[in-house]
């Protein structure tokens, strides 16, 4: 099973953007769909962004043209840009495989605070 290692997180105040990044610990198959989750205090987890091999991309309604989700297949990378941050965003993310088997990682604390 693939895994993934997440970084870029840290405290942001509202409005602020942050940088997600995710490696891969192997080639990423180009039948996978790749996701970013996130999980917060007595919250469900859920699916904020998604994106396919060949760029094709969803996002929860919550993060639509706030939040945009790419991919670097040379480097096993997926990122995630979040602009216009709000408190209700703060979480912990985690990438994840959408459509096959996988693990989850140890994620990154996103926290969005004055």
């Amino acid at each position: 099973q693939v895994t993934f290692v997440e970084s870029g997180g840290g405290l942001v105040q509202p409005g602020g953007s942050l940088r997600l990044s995710c490696v891969a610990s192997r080639t990423i198959s180009s039948l996978y769909v790749i996701g970013w989750y996130r999980q917060a205090p007595g919250k469900q987890r859920e699916l904020v962004a998604s994106i396919t091999y060949n760029g094709g991309t969803h996002y929860a309604d919550s993060v639509v043209g706030r939040f945009t989700i790419s991919t670097d297949n040379a480097k096993n990378m997926v990122n995630l840009q979040m602009n216009s941050l709000k408190p209700e965003d703060t979480a912990v993310y985690l990438c994840k495989v959408v459509n096959a088997p996988s693990s989850w990682g140890q994620g990154t604390q996103v926290t969005v605070s004055s």
